[in-house]
């Protein structure tokens, strides 16, 4: 049976998950929508016979996408990695390592 406490713990666990990823989606529709400014604002600015497709319009688009795409592994990749329970596991085994050292 669970007690209270390792159900309060897990209902923590899962808010701060929820939390990062909550916190990833908004980071991605920010992304979203100053790129989509970003290329509007890049287009009226063209001049006549100009090409969209040069270097200096996709600055922020490419390194604010790395920064994005590292932010979204460091949210999704842990889990895949390391497997759902491995938080749980360590933790158990950290625990039963300083009891034994303490007896």
């Amino acid at each position: 049976m669970e007690s209270e406490f390792d159900k309060q713990v897990r209902l923590d666990r899962a808010r701060k998950r929820v939390k990062k990823i909550k916190g990833f989606y908004s980071h991605l529709l920010v992304y979203i929508v100053v790129n989509i400014m970003i290329v509007i604002i890049n287009i009226n600015n063209l001049g006549p016979g100009e090409s969209y497709f040069q270097y200096k319009n996709f600055f922020t688009l490419f390194f604010w996408g790395i920064g994005l795409t590292v932010h979204g592994l460091s949210v999704f990749l842990p889990n895949m990695v390391l497997g759902k329970n491995w938080e749980e596991r360590k933790i158990k085994e950290i625990m039963e390592r300083e009891e034994k050292r303490w007896n």
